[in-house]
């Protein structure tokens, strides 16, 4: 579905991401992890065309995507939720979700239809649909943004540092969420700083250090990696 082939990236003279390679199967849950500096919201801001690759090429199936404007990336399918804070709070629910459908905001009914059906995947949006976003708890407003960048129905859905802020209850919203996003077709990749919450809701997992991809595997198998474990993990239980 993604594929990353020799990506340099990165911010003013200087590359992040140092000839990153990296494939995201279709339907898959992927997270990348890896320590502070190693590169993991860059291949975000990167894919979705918030940063221009100096070097390499981004595909989204055989379409290639590096280079495109921000907009063309997102109507060719590809979305982001940002780390938090991500929505407008004197605006309500309703509002807030129907911007995630601005490029198709000339079919009215495609848009009426869609909102409905994330109100059934999102209850929250169709309880609190005319309340202030500002209102809600910091777990109802993650629920919301999952909405607002689902409004499209796209094939991939990027989530910067999903857990970031959140406590325990609204840890496992966002653990049936994304299940829910893979359940209905979508693929999904992730970054985290909470390990082993972002690889138990993954199915394969990326470690990245440097810019570079370290180490992939299944996201049981890198939970259950020794030297994976002592890095992030405290040590793997015996």
């Amino acid at each position: 579905m993604i594929t990353i082939e020799g990506v340099f990236a990165g911010y003013g003279s200087g590359d992040v991401l140092q000839g990153l390679d990296l494939s995201v199967e279709e339907g898959s849950v992927t997270c990348i992890v890896g320590p502070n500096g190693a590169g993991k919201s860059t291949v975000l801001r990167t894919i979705s065309g918030l940063l221009k690759p100096r070097l390499g090429r981004i595909r989204l199936g055989e379409k290639v995507i590096s280079g495109l404007h921000p907009a063309d990336v997102l109507t060719a399918g590809v979305v982001q939720v940002p780390q938090q804070n991500g929505l407008f709070p004197a605006m309500t629910v309703r509002e807030n979700v129907l911007l995630g459908g601005y490029v198709r905001r000339r079919d009215k009914e495609l848009l009426r239809r869609r909102y409905d059906e994330l109100s059934e995947m999102f209850p929250i949006v169709g309880e609190r649909a005319s309340d202030p976003a500002g209102n809600l708890s910091g777990g109802q407003r993650r629920m919301v943004e999952f909405a607002r960048a689902l409004m499209i129905d796209p094939w991939v859905v990027l989530l910067d540092e999903p857990s970031l802020g959140l406590d325990p209850r609204s840890l496992g919203l966002v653990n049936e969420s994304v299940a829910a996003m893979r359940s209905a077709g979508m693929t999904v990749l992730l970054v985290e700083q909470n390990v082993r919450f972002g690889l138990g809701l993954a199915t394969h997992g990326v470690v990245m250090e440097s810019g570079r991809v370290l180490l992939t595997d299944t996201a049981e198998g890198l939970l259950a990696n020794q030297e994976i474990g002592e890095l992030f993990l405290g040590g793997v239980p015996g």
